[in-house]
């Protein structure tokens, strides 16, 4: 697929996200779970009944400066999203960590996953004034890979801590951006 025009949507306050988004957003999360995608359902299949409620708890504690979902849009057609969130403390609000990484799979492989991953970089640093970002990944699914081309470090593993069925137990990947 070659590169695609897209849009990008930010989300700051619960009273953006309407039923209709609410359907949308986890209408995409059934598909990329349901496709092997890493982003929160490590049990396919799964349905609207199970992502739902997912994306309006989510939803419920967006607020500007510790919770923000990242869309990106495709001739209006929602093609991927995210959450970055940030813990308030004094201590540690200096950094953020993103969640629910994801692109519907007939979105794949026209560099809109790069692109999303780039302007979440721009909204942390210029939008929440965060200095970094962190993310945990599944081992065994390339994300270390995806996400050391766009100047991701990996700064340590939990090894065996993500176990996906008798005999399949997968490392977490931590990893971090730094500077934004």
């Amino acid at each position: 697929m070659t590169e695609t025009a897209a849009s990008y949507v930010q989300l700051t306050t619960p009273d953006q996200v309407t039923g209709s988004l609410v359907e949308e957003l986890a209408s995409c999360w059934v598909e990329v779970t349901n496709a092997g995608g890493a982003a929160g359902f490590p049990f396919p299949p799964v349905d609207l009944s199970r992502t739902a409620p997912a994306v309006e708890a989510i939803a419920a504690a967006l607020a500007p400066e510790t919770s923000r979902l990242l869309l990106v849009r495709v001739e209006g057609e929602l093609a991927g999203w995210l959450n970055v969130r940030r813990d308030p403390f004094a201590l540690i609000r200096h950094w953020g960590t993103l969640h629910h990484v994801q692109t519907r799979p007939a979105f794949r492989g026209c560099g809109l996953g790069t692109r999303l991953m780039h302007e979440v970089r721009t909204l942390a640093r210029e939008g929440m004034g965060l200095e970094q970002l962190h993310l945990a990944a599944r081992a065994g699914m390339g994300l270390e890979d995806f996400y050391g081309r766009l100047g991701w470090k990996e700064i340590g593993r939990w090894p065996g801590a993500l176990r996906l069925g008798p005999g399949d137990d997968r490392d977490e990947v931590l990893m971090v951006l730094s500077p934004l």
